[in-house]
């Protein structure tokens, strides 16, 4: 059922991708905006996603607000717009929308400010509002043990992070003795996942010794995160 779930939200996703003929790389997105000075950029995110790293010169209209179209019946339908969100589930949907709205030319970023990160493209400056961010200094204690340390980075609002949960939680039940389950939401601790170099979601790691020995992006199955557990457990 799991997997059935999973299937479908990945179907989904790529069909809208696959219908989106200005889906453009991080790289003609900054090209674009770069040169096109008046170009609307548009970020669909919550507004408290929105504070804590955006791009430069970007207005936040999220998409989960009721009154998005109202919102952006304000700008002018003959000017490019560049939309983002974090990974493009949103963005894509909302990309559809602006485009039956009339606006004539729609620019989507692939991958969201995440694929923008990870080619190290420059943001506005960010809200510093993480007292209670994790540090470095945090994780390194974290994976500082005799145990092997499975990292879990998730957020919320990750479909597969929640679909991956329930059996993380038993994994870690189930190898209580030998393994320790790390949790770290990506949006609570953006500074230590930045430093990290951390850009998909959901992520997995495998420490030992306090060295990184297994990493994996995306959904995966249980039974492969249980095979990986098991090369490293004395």
């Amino acid at each position: 059922m799991i997997k059935f779930i999973y299937i479908l939200l990945l179907t989904t996703f790529i069909s809208c991708n696959q219908d989106n003929d200005n889906l453009v790389s991080a790289n003609k997105f900054s090209e674009i905006i770069s040169n096109d000075k008046s170009a609307i950029i548009i970020d669909v995110r919550t507004p408290d996603e929105f504070n804590k790293g955006h791009l430069k010169n970007s207005l936040n209209v999220n998409w989960l607000d009721e009154n998005f179209d109202e919102n952006l019946n304000i700008f002018n339908k003959d000017l490019p717009v560049m939309v983002y969100c974090l990974s493009g589930g949103r963005s894509s949907k909302a990309n559809e929308r602006i485009k039956s709205l009339g606006f004539k030319n729609v620019y989507e970023l692939d991958g969201g400010i995440l694929e923008w990160r990870k080619n190290k493209l420059p943001e506005a400056t960010l809200n510093n509002n993480f007292k209670n961010s994790l540090t470095v200094e945090d994780f390194n204690n974290f994976i500082e043990t005799d145990k092997i340390v499975l990292v879990d980075y998730y957020a919320n609002w990750c479909a597969p992070c929640k679909i991956m949960e329930p059996y993380l939680d038993e994994i870690s039940n189930e190898y209580s003795n030998s393994l320790e389950l790390i949790r770290i939401n990506y949006d609570k601790n953006l500074p230590l996942v930045r430093s990290l170099e951390v850009y998909g979601l959901p992520v997995l790691q495998i420490f030992k010794d306090k060295k990184l020995l297994w990493s994996h992006v995306g959904f995966i199955e249980k039974s492969l995160v249980v095979d990986e557990v098991k090369k490293y457990i004395n």
